[in-house]
C-alpha cells in the first residue's frame, strides 16, 4: 500500500516547489563574494591594509513569504514531512544571516548553519579542529621532495583545460560541463551549475586534474544534474548550507578514494579550519593572512590572501565573526566516511548510491529512502567511478572497518626503535 495518497504527494510537490523558490533567491556564496580589484587594491598597498569588501544588500522578505506558504501546506508526520520543514528552517536561518552580513550576528547565524570548527562531529566526541591540528602535526614533516620522486609537473590554466575536458567527455558525454578560463574568479577554480572556472594567472599540479574531476564534476555538478531530473522534486538539486557539510564531506571523500587527496590539499584543508577558529578568537584578516603565508611560502601570496578571504568573507574583516563554511570539509570528510562505513558494516550497499540522488544532507536520508522506495524519485543518472563500481570501495571500507579497532600506539611501539619519535595518537 503507497505512504502517500495523490493529493499528500501533490501537496508534498507544492511546498518543495515553493522552498526552491525561496533558496533560490538567497544565494550564500555570490552573496559574500569579493571583488577581484580588492586583491589587487591590498598588494599595490603593500599588504599593509585589509581589504574592506562592500556587500549587496539582501532583501528576504520574498523568500520568507514562500517558507510561510510551504509550511502552510507541510502538513503530516512523514519523514518527507519532516525533512521539508527542516529545509525551511534552514532558509530562515540563511535569510537571517544574509541580512546580517558584516556584522557579527552573521558569525552566530553560521555557526547555526554550518557548524564551526569545535563542533561535535561523527562520533558526537571528536570535532574538525581535532582532526585539522591532528592532521598539521603529522602532514608539516613532509615536503614535495621526500614524499615523490621527480619533479611535480606543473599545469597552465590552459594545460589544465585541455586534461579537464577530455575527462570530462568521458563521463558526461553531451552532457559535460564547460571549462573555463578567466580572470574574474579569486578562487584557483571554481564550480557553477554546469561549468568549472580556472583561473587565468593560477598554476596548477599535476592531481588538480584529478582532484577537480572528483571533487567539483563527479560530485558536486553530477549531483546537480541529478537532482535536477527529479521532476516531483527538483529541490535535490540545490545546494544550500543545511547540506554543505555533507556534500563537501561527499566530494572530499571522492578526492580521498581516488587517490588525489594529496598532502598538501589535505593541510590547506586543515589550515583553514585552524585560522576560522583564530578568527573566531580575534584575528583579523592581516592576522591570518600571515598565518598562511607562513604555512604556504611556496606559492604565490595571492592564495594566502584567498585563504584568509574565505575565512573572513561576510562577517568582520578585523575580528572575531568569521565565515565558518570552511570547517565543514574536514568535518563533512569524517562523517561521510562513517557513514560509508557503517553502511558496509550492514550490508546496505545500495546506501552508498542514494548519496547521488541529488543534493542531500546525512540527515535526510532516510526521507530520501522513503521518496526511493515510493517511487516518487528517479536513480542517479551521473555517479563517480568508485560508486558505479563498488568492488573497490568495499573491499576498502571492510578492511578499513576492521583496522579502526587495532590499538595503534601498541602497533608503533613495535618499531619504537626504527622511528624517532613516537606515534601521534589519542
Amino acid at each position: 500500500m503507497p505512504m502517500f495518497s495523490s493529493e499528500q504527494i501533490a501537496g508534498l510537490e507544492r511546498a518543495a516547489g515553493l522552498l526552491l523558490e525561496a533558496e533560490d533567491r538567497l544565494p550564500v556564496l555570490r552573496s559574500v563574494s569579493w571583488d577581484r580589484n580588492l586583491a589587487d587594491a591590498f598588494f599595490a598597498g603593500g599588504e599593509k591594509e585589509p581589504p574592506r569588501p562592500i556587500y549587496p544588500k539582501i532583501d528576504p522578505g520574498p523568500s520568507l513569504e514562500r517558507v510561510a506558504a510551504a509550511r502552510a501546506i507541510i502538513d503530516g508526520d512523514s519523514l518527507v514531512h519532516d525533512w521539508l520543514r527542516r529545509f525551511a528552517d534552514t532558509t530562515e536561518a540563511t535569510a537571517a544571516m544574509l541580512s546580517t552580513i558584516g556584522t557579527k550576528d552573521f558569525y552566530r547565524h553560521s555557526l547555526d548553519l554550518y557548524g564551526g570548527p569545535k563542533s561535535p562531529i561523527a562520533d558526537g566526541k571528536r570535532t574538525a579542529l581535532d582532526l585539522a591540528h591532528r592532521l598539521d602535526a603529522l602532514l608539516s614533516d613532509y615536503d614535495e621532495a621526500s614524499i615523490r620522486m621527480g619533479m611535480p609537473e606543473v599545469l597552465t590554466a590552459a594545460d589544465l583545460k585541455t586534461k579537464l575536458e577530455a575527462s570530462l567527455a568521458r563521463h558526461f558525454g553531451d552532457a559535460s560541463p564547460r571549462v573555463i578560463v578567466t580572470k574574474k574568479v579569486s578562487a584557483k577554480a571554481a564550480a557553477g551549475r554546469d561549468y568549472i572556472k580556472l583561473r587565468a594567472d593560477a598554476s596548477f599540479s599535476d592531481l588538480d586534474a584529478t582532484q577537480l574531476l572528483q571533487h567539483e564534476a563527479l560530485v558536486h555538478i553530477a549531483t546537480g544534474m541529478n537532482g535536477r531530473s527529479q521532476s516531483r522534486f527538483p529541490l535535490l538539486a540545490e545546494s544550500h548550507p543545511g547540506n554543505a557539510r555533507t556534500q563537501e564531506g561527499l566530494a572530499v571523500f571522492a578526492e580521498f578514494i581516488s587517490g588525489s587527496l594529496d598532502p598538501s590539499r589535505f593541510k590547506r584543508l586543515a589550515d583553514r579550519t585552524i585560522a576560522i577558529d583564530m578568527a573566531a578568537c580575534g584575528a583579523g584578516f592581516l592576522e591570518l593572512y600571515h598565518f598562511f603565508r607562513e604555512r604556504s611560502a611556496n606559492e604565490p601570496p595571492f592564495e594566502a590572501f584567498e585563504n584568509a578571504r574565505r575565512v573572513v568573507r561576510g562577517g568582520v574583516i578585523d575580528g572575531s565573526a568569521p565565515f565558518t563554511k570552511d570547517s565543514v570539509y574536514l568535518g563533512g570528510l569524517l562523517e561521510v566516511h562513517s557513514y560509508l562505513r557503517a553502511a558496509v558494516l550492514n550490508g546496505e550497499s545500495r546506501l552508498i548510491r542514494l548519496l547521488f540522488v541529488g543534493k542531500i544532507d546525512l540527515e535526510d536520508l532516510p526521507a530520501v529512502d522513503c521518496l526511493w522506495q515510493e517511487g516518487l524519485i528517479e536513480p542517479p543518472a551521473y555517479m563517480p567511478p568508485w560508486a558505479t563500481d563498488l568492488r573497490f570501495l568495499l573491499s576498502y571500507l571492510s578492511y578499513s572497518t576492521f583496522l579502526n579497532e587495532i590499538d595503534l600506539r601498541a602497533a608503533a611501539n613495535r618499531y619504537s626503535g626504527l622511528m624517532k619519535k613516537p606515534a601521534a595518537v589519542g
